[in-house]
């Protein structure tokens, strides 16, 4: 797969957002560990997860152990190319809802239970969830300035963010910083600000929910009516490839700062979304992706 880096760490150009095979509609453990091990022998390098990604009450860190366990059974020389990337701010009391918390003394904690259920001694990426309206921004960004003095993070990356908050973070963090992880898409591309701003500081931009507007899986209904009606779909029928991929490949013709992190289900989701990194459009191909798509964003969270 082509290479991306996020602070100076190779990875391959799509990675795997985790979370739906922890959250509502989840596949079963075994159905989950054979995604996660199709998009390892499909290339992928990043494994996006968090400590809130989970269903039920109880179950904090449920993302995290499925990570943990799929890179158990790899061969060492697999779990030594992975980065994984966790997150922690979140939480998730069970009814569906999100909680925010930034508090330095949960993210301490976050910070201790994740190095647990990951089975690491370092976590190669720890990202604030979510900046938290009743706490500094200083002071959960310090957490993590503490965190990689210790040792125990290797790089700080943050979400959700603006500019002002990103240029915070990397005063506090300097070469700390290495990645944003804010939500666009297709259909959502509020956050072109602060991609161009991570362009600039040499940041990583990891899309959040990149297949917004293209949600539908690459093998759900052929017949569907709303196949062809957008310029992703025409694209796509035209090089004879799913509008996911070409969703994928207009995110990474962005910018070489972009790592979408599409989320799948299914291991013939992944190895699609994972051939993406091999499709390179066309001027005019991307010209006639330049207007956001109307509908559907895709799965929000957070």
């Amino acid at each position: 797969m082509r290479q991306r880096t996020i602070g100076g760490t190779a990875v391959g150009a799509i990675g795997l957002g985790a979370m739906p095979l922890s959250v509502e509609g989840r596949p079963d453990e075994d159905a989950a560990l054979t995604t996660l091990n199709a998009a390892l022998d499909a290339g992928v390098t990043l494994l996006d997860t968090a400590d809130s990604y989970h269903w039920h009450a109880g179950e904090l860190g449920h993302n995290e152990r499925l990570v943990a366990r799929a890179l158990a059974a790899r061969p060492a020389s697999d779990r030594a190319a992975v980065l994984v990337a966790t997150k922690g701010g979140r939480g998730r009391p069970g009814d569906g809802s999100w909680t925010v918390d930034g508090r330095p003394e949960h993210l301490r904690q976050a910070a201790e239970g994740s190095l647990r259920r990951l089975g690491v001694e370092s976590i190669g990426l720890y990202q604030l969830h979510k900046p938290d309206p009743l706490v500094p921004w200083a002071e959960s960004v310090g957490v993590l300035r503490d965190l990689l003095d210790a040792g125990k993070i290797r790089a700080a990356g943050i979400s959700n963010v603006d500019e002002e908050q990103i240029l915070t973070a990397r005063e506090i963090l300097g070469d700390g910083l290495v990645s944003v992880q804010n939500r666009f898409s297709p259909a959502v591309r509020t956050a072109e600000p602060e991609l161009r701003l991570c362009e600039r500081l040499g940041l990583a931009f990891l899309p959040w929910s990149p297949l917004g507007g293209l949600s539908r899986s690459v093998l759900d209904d052929p017949k569907d009516t709303t196949v062809g009606q957008s310029a992703f779909h025409r694209v796509a029928a035209a090089r004879g490839v799913s509008p996911q991929q070409v969703g994928l490949a207009w995110l990474l013709a962005l910018s070489p700062a972009v790592v979408p992190i599409p989320g799948a289900r299914r291991p013939a989701s992944i190895r699609d979304s994972a051939a993406a990194a091999g499709l390179v459009l066309e001027p005019d191909e991307l010209a006639s992706l330049a207007e956001p798509l109307a509908g559907k964003a895709g799965l929000a969270r957070r």
